[in-house]
């Protein structure tokens, strides 16, 4: 398999790269939802990412990739790479949670079940593109999955149940149609990205992408230092951040500034909590601070707002207006 794009040399895009890191940090944000213009690099940013985590160790034979359990004595145990699974949107509700094996079927006569995408995205990342298109069906299914972490097949005379736990990427074009507003709100944050107006960055995107096309290794080899920075930093982060501290004082801003935005339930302060203290875990502070809150608080509830129509501003601008009446400008 070709490498992917080097993360560090994706150019601009610094809200969406942000994203993906803090969700790579802390799983339970819940999963990225990039918004905006076809070719801006989406798909080519989440397996950069994929790429710059380190191997997970998982039981040998194990088609879910279970993590070792450490009461079970004499397990062998390998190194594999964090999979990205696409979900393609003609795809199947067997060829996404699996089915019955049916060569062993006709073969044997045996019952075996036939793993799906969800089985191969377990502990790593399933992507989505075109999201806001995908079938009502497939909606249902992953909403369940997503909520429970696992995946439950009972047909043919099946019974199964395995381990589903990824973060959830979706990508799409607003102008294509609207997300369903239960998938919209499991997915912890949302960033909006833009085809680049001014020249200078066109250049730059246009000149990495033909210098990777042209020469992989070389440009691989180029960037590689950068990548691995990255890839150290953001190891670090998973490592901090169960003893990031959250304040009070944190809590009380994050509830302060969802009430003022009217945001539906509580997903929102728990989101907006999460995201600062994977932020804070990235950039090795010891605590929640309000620049952390701040910066997170536009991704985390973009796409929460109930539609003001005394208020017909970008949910962007909202957020950012009530940021400044809370925080100051």
């Amino acid at each position: 398999m070709p490498a992917p794009f080097p993360f560090s040399a994706i150019v601009a895009q610094d809200e969406m790269k942000r994203a993906l890191l803090l969700a790579a940090i802390d799983p339970s944000i819940g999963g990225v939802l990039i918004f905006g213009d076809r070719g801006t690099g989406k798909s080519t940013a989440v397996r950069a990412l994929a790429a710059l985590l380190p191997p997970m160790k998982a039981v040998v034979g194990d088609p879910y990739r279970r993590a070792p359990d450490p009461a079970v004595k004499g397990q062998k145990t390998h190194l594999v790479p964090v999979p990205v699974v696409d979900l393609p949107l003609g795809a199947t509700e067997d060829r996404v949670v699996g089915a019955l094996d049916l060569e062993k079927a006709l073969a044997s006569g045996e019952k075996a079940f036939q793993p799906g995408l969800l089985a191969r995205a377990n502990r790593g990342f399933l992507y989505i593109d075109e999201a806001n298109l995908l079938e009502d069906h497939l909606v249902d299914v992953l909403l369940d999955v997503a909520a429970s972490g696992e995946n439950v097949v009972e047909r043919e005379g099946l019974s199964i149940r395995h381990p589903a736990r990824f973060v959830l990427v979706g990508s799409g074009n607003p102008e294509e149609g609207e997300l369903r507003p239960q998938l919209l709100d499991r997915f912890g944050l949302s960033v909006e990205v833009t085809t680049p107006t001014d020249l200078a960055t066109r250049v730059a995107v246009v000149k990495r992408r033909d210098a990777f096309d042209r020469d992989p290794e070389s440009f691989l080899a180029e960037w590689r230092p950068k990548d691995a920075a990255i890839a150290r930093k953001l190891v670090a982060g998973r490592r901090r951040l169960a003893t990031v501290a959250t304040p009070d004082a944190a809590l009380h801003r994050a509830a302060e500034l969802c009430l003022h935005l009217g945001a539906d339930g509580l997903r929102g302060e728990l989101t907006l909590i999460r995201a600062a203290r994977a932020l804070a875990a990235l950039d090795g502070a010891p605590a929640i601070l309000d620049s952390h809150i701040r910066s997170v608080a536009p991704m985390a509830l973009r796409h929460r707002l109930r539609r003001n129509p005394l208020d017909e501003a970008r949910a962007t601008l909202r957020v950012e207006r009530a940021l400044d009446d809370i925080f100051g400008p």
